[in-house]
């Protein structure tokens, strides 16, 4: 049997199956202080005999095992999780070959192996929902440097349309890609949860336009394969063309990328991109 967390931060989603794949048993809890949402981690895993696990979770975390932060969640607003030792725990009561990195990365790794990736060797994985993070897939692997990616956190510059005065809702960036174009961000400005706005709503030429400039810059960083976008505001499919239209106006020709109907996808794993990535991790460090 294999294991698969992926930590996020508002829900822990935790499931065991065999090497295929075929889920067994999955869980959904809450992300609440360490102690309390460990216990009932460990507890659902205590149930299974595991080979390996998989984990993927909230950043920032040290994902570099030459590192001395390795397993460590960095500094984060998630009251209680800032230098926790997520890997440190849970090995202290699994005993498996365990691959941590981050619930992006994990995700990137799914749609590679499993959705919209399959058969490329570099692409980006974008997740525009609570929060933005973001996964670089590199010769077919997960990308790794001195640490992680922060591709949510990129500075952006005010979008066509943008009301006067709205510098996002980052704690630690004015301007920045996650602050301006999370959910919580256009909540901000409308009043009302993003998922309630109407499709015809003029915040999404605004969040088109910031995940627009947002793909021409991974574009220009990574030359990808693809770009693909999930999260639950990536959800709202009316933003696809208008992002589409608003990077080919950014880009402006000035290098060359696939049609982009093809390029800027969403992902064909949706909410299980994570949790697909994370058993897939598992499966190759138990081998």
């Amino acid at each position: 049997m294999i294991g698969a967390i992926e930590a996020g931060g508002t829900k822990m989603v935790c499931a065991v199956s065999d090497e295929d794949l075929n889920i067994k048993a999955r869980t959904r809890i809450s992300t609440e202080n360490p102690q309390d949402t460990m216990r009932e981690m460990l507890a659902f895993f205590g149930e299974y005999e595991l080979d390996g696990l998989g984990v993927g979770a909230f950043g920032p975390i040290g994902v570099n095992p030459q590192r001395s932060d390795y397993g460590f969640i960095g500094q984060t607003p998630k009251e209680g999780w800032s230098g926790f030792d997520l890997l440190g725990a849970l090995q202290k009561e699994i005993k498996c070959p365990i691959y941590l990195t981050t619930d992006v990365n994990v995700a990137a790794y799914g749609e590679l192996k499993r959705g919209s990736a399959q058969n490329l060797q570099n692409a980006v994985y974008l997740t525009v929902g609570t929060g933005i993070g973001g996964g670089v897939i590199h010769d077919g692997a997960i990308y790794v440097g001195d640490t992680h990616p922060e591709l949510g956190h990129i500075m952006v510059k005010r979008a066509q349309n943008e009301l006067n005065g709205f510098d996002g809702v980052c704690p630690y960036h004015d301007g920045c890609l996650e602050g301006m174009a999370s959910g919580p961000s256009i909540g901000a400005r409308a009043g009302v949860k993003a998922n309630t706005l109407a499709e015809d709503d003029p915040l999404w030429d605004i969040e088109a336009d910031y995940l627009a400039q947002a793909a021409m810059s991974y574009t220009l960083s990574f030359a990808p394969q693809r770009i693909i976008f999930g999260g639950g505001v990536s959800n709202q499919s009316q933003i696809f063309p208008k992002m589409r239209k608003r990077f080919a106006e950014y880009l402006n020709n000035y290098v060359q990328v696939p049609n982009l109907d093809e390029y800027l996808v969403h992902a064909a794993l949706g909410d299980d991109a994570g949790i697909t990535g994370a058993l897939l991790l598992a499966a190759e460090v138990a081998r």
